[in-house]
């Protein structure tokens, strides 16, 4: 369940990716967004530092917020924040789709304890998914749930959206993800799933994802064609 302020830094985002306040224009003030928004001034002003922080604006002194975000013209995928392939690929205006490739419980052993972070006896949906951009096989997910937190899950679930079924059915709310970025040789297994056509690297992208009780329910290890990945992320010099 997302909080007000998110769904306003998100609908933000949008206006601003969309074009509708333009590149070095100023945003409406903070007074107009609280009232478009019917939202208090510190709900407002949470949205518009995550708005900060993820490289959209920045807060100018005695003249408002302007916004510093141009789009990636090269750009195919880019990975945003917490958010689901779905989410994902409709804010990059990809057609998409996603197709089970195994789903299956198991206990962790040491291994998958290193590998995942979980711990060794841990009760873990193990699930391979093959995601499709423009009807390309392109992105090659691995993903180890925590079972205890994602109660109930099911292929068919898992085709349509995760995180929709753990927000919307569940209530969970989903806080925090570790992200690390690497490029790996391609395996065997990259070649039978995805469409790489001669490349020889992947872009993989790790997640441990936890919720609102700092507990984490979900490692992911997704396996991107190189081509169609980007990652963008914002730095703030401190003084």
């Amino acid at each position: 369940m997302k909080t007000i302020y998110f769904d306003i830094y998100e609908n933000l985002r949008d206006r601003i990716e969309a074009g509708e306040f333009a590149y070095q224009s100023l945003i409406p003030s903070e007074t107009m967004l609280a009232r478009e928004y019917q939202c208090s001034h510190n709900t407002l002003r949470k949205a518009l530092e995550v708005l900060k922080l993820h490289g959209y604006v920045q807060p100018i002194q005695g003249k408002g917020v302007r916004v510093i975000w141009q789009p990636d013209r090269q750009a195919r995928f880019v990975l945003g924040d917490i958010e689901s392939f779905r989410e994902a690929a409709e804010r990059n205006g990809i057609e998409a789709s996603t197709k089970v490739r195994s789903f299956e419980t198991i206990t962790a052993d040491d291994a998958v304890a290193s590998l995942t972070g979980f711990r060794t006896g841990d009760l873990l949906y193990h699930v391979e998914r093959i995601r499709f951009l423009d009807g390309k096989a392109l992105i090659y997910d691995i993903n180890y749930f925590l079972a205890s937190a994602v109660p109930g899950l099911s292929p068919a679930i898992v085709e349509s959206s995760i995180y929709d079924y753990l927000e919307g059915v569940l209530g969970v709310r989903i806080t925090t993800s570790k992200r690390s970025i690497g490029v790996e040789h391609v395996t065997n297994a990259d070649r039978d799933a995805l469409d790489l056509l001669d490349y020889t690297m992947v872009a993989v992208v790790t997640n441990h994802t936890f919720n609102d009780d700092g507990i984490m329910f979900e490692t992911t290890f997704s396996r991107h064609r190189p081509d169609y990945f980007t990652f963008h992320d914002t730095a703030v010099r401190g003084y």
